[in-house]
């Protein structure tokens, strides 16, 4: 084998004078490609790296006085809602039923669906336990006997994901179902699913139709129940009594409603609401 001929130690070459600047990557930091031109300052530019990406802000930590800040106001909300003044008698003469399991058959387990689906908008914890802080709101709309029940809350991305897959299965599972209130009355429930605006990152709506008896009286109950993914947080509102429920008021609600809890987890002061 041909070996390179020997160069004498007297003829060395100089050292070369380093001209470039070294680009160093460390964990979840990516140094600018400005710092990796030669010193004509032609240096090119160099694609940033998925890995240093900031994470969106939505997925920031819900402080109480933003959850406050995020909710929706009267003034979001067609012109004939109001400050609430109470919860209606409907709440408990309703939602507190019990499923009749016995309709299910086998299927106890759809069974338990329905009556974690009135237990939920009963208790207001259709999304599950809030694991951060929590803020609620309501309102009146005395036009048509109805009441809108909205809240922000933090729960946790994976966490909602799950909640509003869940939420998802309840027009099949709970299409037709036999609740009985607290007088005995015999509700007949249907579960359906309705097009929430394109808002948020995920979202979910039902509407609850329960005929049957109030006091003696026959009555239907109808609710829009909505619910919208923002990052870790989610908007979660019902809408709806005994003269029907406005979608429009439930969409305007979710549109503004979105924009505010988007705004506020962006370190933004929401705009102020407009006039309803």
């Amino acid at each position: 084998m041909n070996r390179p001929p020997h160069r004498p130690a007297s003829v060395r070459p100089p050292s070369p004078v380093p001209r470039l600047l070294v680009c160093a990557l460390t964990v979840g930091v990516l140094w600018s490609a400005a710092a990796c031109s030669n010193d004509g300052g032609g240096g090119r530019t160099v694609p940033a790296s998925p890995l240093a990406k900031v994470a969106p802000s939505s997925t920031a930590t819900l402080t109480e006085a933003q959850a406050r800040t995020a909710l929706i106001t009267n003034a979001d909300l067609p012109s004939q809602w109001t400050g609430t003044s109470g919860a209606a008698t409907w709440r408990d003469g309703l939602l507190k039923s019990k499923v009749d399991a016995a309709g299910f058959g086998t299927d106890k387990n759809a069974a338990a669906d329905c009556q974690k689906l009135l237990d939920g908008l009963y208790a207001e914890d259709l999304l599950g336990p809030a694991k951060g802080t929590k803020a609620v709101t309501g309102f009146d709309d005395s036009d048509n006997q109805a009441q809108m029940h909205y809240q922000v809350a933090e729960y946790g991305q994976a966490e909602l994901n799950g909640q509003l897959a869940w939420v998802a299965t309840l027009p099949q599972k709970c299409a037709e179902f036999t609740a009985v209130d607290g007088q005995g009355g015999q509700q007949n429930v249907q579960v359906v699913s309705t097009q929430l605006p394109d808002e948020g990152d995920a979202r979910q709506g039902l509407m609850l139709t329960m005929n049957g008896q109030l006091d003696g009286e026959p009555s239907t109950l109808t609710l829009d129940i909505a619910a919208v993914r923002v990052g870790d947080s989610a908007l979660f509102l019902t809408n709806g009594g005994l003269d029907g429920a406005e979608s429009d008021s439930t969409a305007q609600a979710v549109q503004q409603g979105t924009s505010r809890l988007r705004q506020v987890l962006e370190g933004k002061t929401p705009a102020a609401s407009p006039t309803n």
